[in-house]
């Protein structure tokens, strides 16, 4: 039986994670997968519904009750809602950057989520980003990269891409969380991206990856 291989990607809001992804995907001929995107699509719903993000009880409720689908199109994963896909605009407007990481915090969507991740290994060699992927979701793998920026930095970034939520406020309650907290994975590459343009970052990703034994 083929065993498929996976690189774990964590890191804060806006360090660079997801671009870094990306290129990876794209330059290694990889899945990518947005595990954000996924925590996204659930809070989209939720708030679609007019269901509070605080309200633990009734968004445990709701989640057997809807389908919730996951497909891979152009290399990349895709969250589908009993059928409907949201938008890019959807999934990132500011009324789901604020409610995601309170939502992302409920241990039974950690867990359906967690669940659906997994599954993506089964279709062959990919990257995933997120903030637990290298301690919950993928723990085993050696390939594990954990990207930061300074928070000067990264509400930089965030501003200049028109969201408003507080970077520090997003790392209070990611790494604060009880269910899977934002932290470096053990054994994983620390990649600082405050300084490097984002051709530095991922040429040092891809050297330290090597080094560990990827071939791509």
């Amino acid at each position: 039986m083929t065993t498929f291989r996976a690189i774990a990607i964590d890191g804060p809001a806006a360090s660079g994670k997801s671009t870094v992804a990306r290129r990876l995907a794209e330059d290694w001929g990889l899945t990518m997968v947005n595990s954000g995107a996924m925590y996204r699509a659930v809070t989209w719903e939720v708030l679609r519904r007019d269901i509070a993000p605080e309200a633990s009880a009734e968004i445990v409720a709701l989640l057997p009750q809807v389908q919730w689908g996951c497909v891979i199109r152009d290399g990349q994963t895709v969250m589908k809602v009993d059928e409907v896909e949201p938008t890019l605009e959807q999934l990132k407007s500011d009324e789901v950057n604020a409610a995601v990481s309170h939502i992302a915090a409920i241990p039974e969507v950690r867990e359906l989520l967690v669940a659906k991740q997994r599954e993506f290994l089964a279709l062959g060699d990919l990257v995933m980003e997120g903030r637990d992927i290298g301690t919950v979701v993928f723990p085993d793998t050696p390939y594990k990269v954990f990207v930061t920026a300074s928070e000067e930095v990264r509400s930089q970034r965030r501003a200049a891409e028109g969201a408003d939520d507080a970077v520090s406020e997003r790392d209070k309650r990611d790494s604060e969380r009880k269910t899977s907290p934002l932290r470096v994975a053990d054994g994983a590459i620390l990649v600082d991206s405050s300084d490097l343009a984002i051709e530095e970052v991922v040429a040092k990703v891809k050297e330290e990856l090597t080094h560990l034994g990827w071939n791509a």
